[in-house]
């Protein structure tokens, strides 16, 4: 006797703004049109409109579930700096899955109930901290400003581990006027190519040091 056929699982707009993620990840953010989605759902894309009223929804929802994703910045009264640096750890993370996110996220004329939420803690932190609301805006833009540029950095860099990173190194010293250029070939061989060196390392000494800056504008 045959197996029962599979039940094809019901199309929602959970589903919908998965699989547009899922499209996005692969082939960036110019990749989301209603038939790609629907093609990676295996409906036609007219089944969509059931549940998204166009690309324009979609994007909307794509961008909610992005700050959905990255962690809130605790209000229980612990430190602020704890509170803002374990949610920028967080955008680091989540974005580096997602780096098509990156151009979006603040693009958004009509932002979902994550992305509002996420906002309002972030700014109550900081205003919960004694820092004024010039000085919220001054952080907010300067912390998210380094995350996102952290995060491009790290996508275009032509390594991922300290063998790739050698490899790399190895190259550039074949062909480097080591007399002429004295200061980067001492960052190369003396900083960069030692044990235990980690490029990922220099995202939390730079956010301490904006963090630690950002203390001294405090009301």
């Amino acid at each position: 006797m045959s197996p029962p056929p599979r039940q094809r699982q019901p199309l929602s707009r959970d589903r919908v703004l998965s699989a547009a993620i899922a499209v996005a990840d692969r082939g960036g953010v110019e990749a989301i049109t209603m038939r790609r989605v629907a093609q990676e759902l295996g409906v036609e894309a007219m089944s969509l409109y059931h549940h998204v009223a166009n690309k324009d929804a979609i994007l909307d929802g794509v961008v909610d579930a992005v700050f959905s994703a990255i962690e809130l910045p605790s209000t229980d009264g612990d430190d602020w700096r704890d509170a803002m640096r374990a949610r920028a750890r967080s955008a680091r993370e989540v974005l580096s899955q997602h780096r098509w996110a990156l151009g979006l996220l603040d693009s958004r004329r009509e932002p979902g109930p994550a992305t509002l939420r996420h906002h309002d803690a972030v700014l109550g932190v900081l205003r919960r901290a004694g820092f004024s609301l010039p000085m919220t805006a001054h952080a907010v833009s300067l912390i998210d400003s380094y995350v996102s540029g952290f995060v491009l950095q790290e996508a275009s860099l032509p390594f991922e581990t300290h063998e790739e990173l050698q490899d790399v190194a190895g190259d550039l010293l074949e062909n480097l006027p080591t007399d002429e250029l004295p200061h980067l070939t001492e960052m190369i061989v003396d900083h960069a190519l030692q044990p235990g060196y980690d490029h990922r390392s220099e995202f939390d000494y730079g956010l301490d040091l904006i963090l630690d800056a950002l203390d001294t504008r405090r009301d």
